[in-house]
């Protein structure tokens, strides 16, 4: 109990005060086009969106990535054991509170550290929370289908070549809900809604924009392998299976620019994906 709770510490102090690290680089300059600078408006100060490189990058990743794979292999058990209900829903609390409002936090603090204040002027110019459009959302449409047809390819070549397996970790396992369990889907929405609004506020909104001034186009690649290794504690058999979804949905929300294409790909096929599973569709 004493390495967990060392292990705890750790994942919690570095992610809370990852901004820090990242807050050093933002600084406000006067208005220039010379060098491609991006500039955004907060309040009546123009504030440079600064690098952040790979240094910056995975001291949020690490650290996000390591309190994840702590609190699915030791805490939701202990809880599940504890108590005798099923793992799914501490999942739900646990990750709920204890990994997605924790990023939250940390994209909060950044944000302050650069400067801003969280207004609508913030949203949409420094997260990119922007009016979508037609052809957003054709990016966005064509990025689901991409991701619904490489994500099956992996899962039948898996399936042909190990046979058949559970690629969901022990911590995701359920049965289809019956009567009396149809109350977790209550826990569930907003354990979705924490998951969805954590991750894209984060990591779309806050990260990849500085990802971007630091790896030009070749961005997404860095931030996807990041976003991957924030799922480690998934296991390899559900990771392999998001890569398409990892790796497209970075790409495409850097070529629109838009964020909420990141919240449309990641929750459109997050909760439709989870109802299925509770009826026993899929």
């Amino acid at each position: 109990m004493k390495v967990l709770k060392t292990l705890f510490s750790f994942a919690f102090k570095s992610l809370f005060y990852t901004f820090v690290t990242t807050g050093w680089y933002a600084q406000v300059r006067n208005p220039s086009v010379e060098d491609g600078l991006i500039y955004m408006e907060n309040m009546e100060t123009n504030i440079e969106v600064k690098k952040l490189g790979l240094l910056g990058s995975f001291a949020i990743y690490i650290p996000a990535s390591i309190l994840m794979f702590c609190l699915t292999k030791y805490l939701i058990p202990y809880l599940s054991n504890l108590t005798g209900q099923e793992m799914i829903l501490f999942w739900f609390i646990v990750a709920g509170l204890g990994i997605f409002t924790p990023l939250i936090i940390t994209a909060l603090l950044i944000l302050k550290s650069e400067g801003y204040k969280l207004t609508k002027q913030t949203c949409i110019e420094r997260l990119r929370f922007r009016e979508i459009t037609r052809s957003d959302m054709i990016w966005c449409f064509v990025g689901l289908v991409l991701v619904g047809i490489f994500s099956m390819i992996i899962m039948k070549g898996l399936e042909f070549i190990i046979g058949k397996f559970d690629h969901s970790p022990a911590f995701m396992t359920f049965d289809p809900l019956t009567k009396g369990r149809y109350w977790l889907l209550l826990v569930w929405f907003p354990y979705w809604i924490l998951n969805i609004l954590g991750e894209e506020f984060l990591w779309r909104g806050v990260m990849l924009p500085r990802q971007e001034k630091a790896f030009g186009k070749p961005a997404w690649l860095i931030h996807g392998f990041g976003w991957g290794l924030f799922h480690y504690a998934f296991g390899w058999q559900l990771l392999i299976t998001l890569i398409p979804l990892i790796f497209i949905q970075s790409f495409i929300v850097q070529k629109t620019r838009n964020s909420w294409i990141g919240v449309i790909m990641h929750g459109g096929l997050n909760g439709p994906s989870f109802i299925a599973i509770c009826f026993g569709l899929i």
